[in-house]
């Protein structure tokens, strides 16, 4: 063997020594994680170990160009891990939060933030309507899913979570019955996991069918440390055509107010068409709008520049 295979020989080994080792650092940074498969990072990792296996087959000419490669697959690697900690953080609450009850955030009169809530998706037609309304009013809201329908529908259930939707739990049949700790178990425990499985989100918010916090649900969902969810302003769309939703809104909404409103569990074309309006007139009395984790992180910051100034 001359001189000079024996060094592109050792070229080679070293190339392949590094991209090993890069991988290996990759998959140690993400594995402890604890991400699902389907998340894109697999895909990210999968593209560093192509390289790799590539590299072997093939003798680099260039070793600046091959550095510049993989330093893209760690910058991609880097943003994938980005948007997934911001999925699985935006559906959760500040831990000061988790195992209570919660009808609205206390913020001064300085901050008018509302939180627009969607409760027994998703649905056909109109959860994809009011994601087009909000898309186009650029407003991210909270929706709480019942885990029957998020099966039949989990494409629909994809849309919301990839706009950047915050998600809570809703149970997985809606009924209004008794439970003992086993059947909210799973009840709750089901729906989250199908959540999960579906968008990587790890919710902590939990919203009782009716409201009702009496039967055991709310009980084992604070057991649980999720947030309990209520409202502060109740839209009356699942009543009688006869009210006008936007006087109920208009009516209660205050700020650091929750609003109760629906995409699924039935026909919810009333709530598609006053929608705009809705947000059109909350907009002109000077309220943002926000998810419910991130009004409950608007209080946190409150009480901490309170505790501040006070020091």
């Amino acid at each position: 063997m001359t001189k000079l295979k024996r060094l592109l020989m050792r070229r080679k080994t070293l190339i392949v020594a590094f991209i090993a080792a890069t991988g290996s650092f990759l998959l140690g940074v993400t594995l402890p994680m604890n991400l699902r498969a389907n998340q894109p990072l697999a895909p990210i990792q999968a593209q560093v170990l192509a390289v790799s296996h590539s590299q072997e087959e093939q003798p680099i000419s260039n070793i600046n160009q091959f550095s510049q490669a993989i330093a893209h697959r760690v910058e991609l690697s880097e943003q994938a891990l980005a948007q997934l900690q911001e999925i699985r953080f935006q559906s959760g609450v500040p831990s000061q939060f988790q195992g209570t009850t919660i009808r609205e955030a206390k913020l001064d009169s300085q901050h008018k933030a509302i939180a627009l809530t969607f409760d027994d998706g998703p649905w056909p037609t109109t959860t994809t309507q009011i994601l087009d309304i909000l898309k186009e009013n650029n407003i991210k809201a909270t929706f709480f899913w019942v885990g029957k329908y998020l099966q039949t529908y989990p494409e629909i259930g994809k849309q919301v979570a990839q706009a950047g939707h915050a998600i809570g739990n809703h149970t997985w049949s809606h009924e209004y019955i008794k439970y003992n700790e086993d059947g909210a178990a799973r009840e709750i425990d089901r729906t989250s996991s199908l959540i999960e499985q579906l968008t990587g989100i790890q919710t902590s918010m939990f919203r009782p069918p009716g409201g009702i916090l009496n039967n055991g649900l709310a009980a084992y969902a604070q057991k649980k440390n999720y947030a309990v969810v209520m409202w502060s302003a109740d839209s009356f769309d699942w009543r009688s055509l006869t009210e006008s939703l936007m006087d109920n809104v208009m009516r209660q909404a205050n700020s650091g107010g929750i609003v109760l409103m629906h995409d699924g569990g039935g026909n919810r074309s009333r709530t598609v068409k006053v929608l705009p309006d809705v947000i059109a007139r909350l907009r002109k009395e000077g309220y943002i709008f926000v998810t419910v984790p991130e009004l409950l992180q608007m209080q946190e910051q409150e009480l901490q520049h309170q505790e501040t100034a006070q020091k």
